[in-house]
């Protein structure tokens, strides 16, 4: 997720920033008189690109056409390139520049493709350049190697590498253990973590914090945990999870067999849990008429 994340500032600077010096918006005047405004110019098929103090390319942009009006630039069928450390590319139906402000609307199919496959898909997506803020209200989807994370709207903040899933937050996302594959091979698990949102991202921390009726279940065991609040950490390499603190009205269901504690820390590498805070495991015999509750 967060190599799509950290695309987002780049694109959209580089669009904007292209755009900006391709037409002026008025004619100068002589002094005393009202500058004359330039008439709308379309262009077709433009190709345009940018490239480092050593030569080498840095970006491209590639669309149909371009209908400039003044400060605003539509553009069709955008496709944009960065290349670098980590070639990125974006591609929408529809863009919207504004020149004087720098920001940009994107919109219909906007999908942002990294080098080694992570993708981002949504419908919409704004760059507010000032705010440093990307955003959108629409369906989001993002996919590499070893996630899926699905929710509806997003806001990112790239410089502080931070974004946030607003809402019906859904990540399948792989863990990485030992236990069904022996001392020496490892086998992946899987974790389905569903909340209410919002999920934060912080891609500094290698974290993601899940809020609001969260549930994760343990694909390979049917294990579910439940709580108020769950910060899952990543492993910086692998970018699969590396363990799970869950907090607030913890609830850990085994089967039939529910333990509550105040805290859980679950470790992927050897999917072991560890509960503290005054832990009650309710044991259900089958007869729902009579549980016993077990504390420590």
């Amino acid at each position: 997720m967060r190599r799509a994340a950290a695309a987002f500032l780049f694109f959209l600077c580089l669009v904007g920033t292209a755009f900006a010096a391709t037409v002026d918006p008025v004619v100068p005047a002589a002094p005393g008189k009202v500058p004359r405004e330039v008439p709308a110019q379309d262009m077709e098929g433009f190709n345009l690109s940018g490239y480092t103090e050593e030569g080498q390319k840095a970006w491209d942009i590639k669309g149909d056409k371009a209908h400039i009006q003044g400060d605003q630039v539509a553009v069709t069928n955008v496709n944009a390139n960065a290349y670098g450390d980590q070639d990125v590319n974006l591609t929408a139906r529809k863009g919207q520049i504004d020149k004087a402000t720098g920001d940009v609307k994107l919109q219909q199919d906007v999908v942002i493709t990294s080098q080694d496959g992570a993708t981002l898909k949504t419908d919409t997506l704004n760059w507010q350049r000032n705010r440093d803020l990307v955003q959108t209200d629409d369906k989001v989807r993002i996919e590499d190697t070893n996630m899926v994370i699905q929710g509806q709207g997003m806001e990112a903040h790239p410089s502080l590498k931070e974004a946030t899933l607003k809402s019906d937050v859904v990540a399948d996302i792989v863990t990485e253990s030992q236990k069904a594959g022996g001392k020496n091979k490892k086998a992946d698990n899987r974790i389905q973590i569903t909340s209410d949102g919002p999920m934060e991202v912080d891609q500094v921390s290698q974290t993601a914090v899940f809020t609001e009726n969260v549930r994760a279940v343990e694909l390979s065991t049917g294990r579910t945990l439940v709580s108020d609040r769950m910060e899952v950490t990543f492993n910086k390499d692998s970018r699969k999870i590396k363990c799970i603190v869950c907090t607030g009205n913890v609830e850990l269901h085994q089967g039939e067999n529910v333990t509550y504690s105040d805290k859980l820390v679950y470790t992927a590498d050897d999917q072991r849990m560890v509960l503290t805070g005054k832990p009650k495991l309710l044991i259900d015999p089958g007869d729902h008429t009579s549980k016993e509750v077990l504390s420590n």
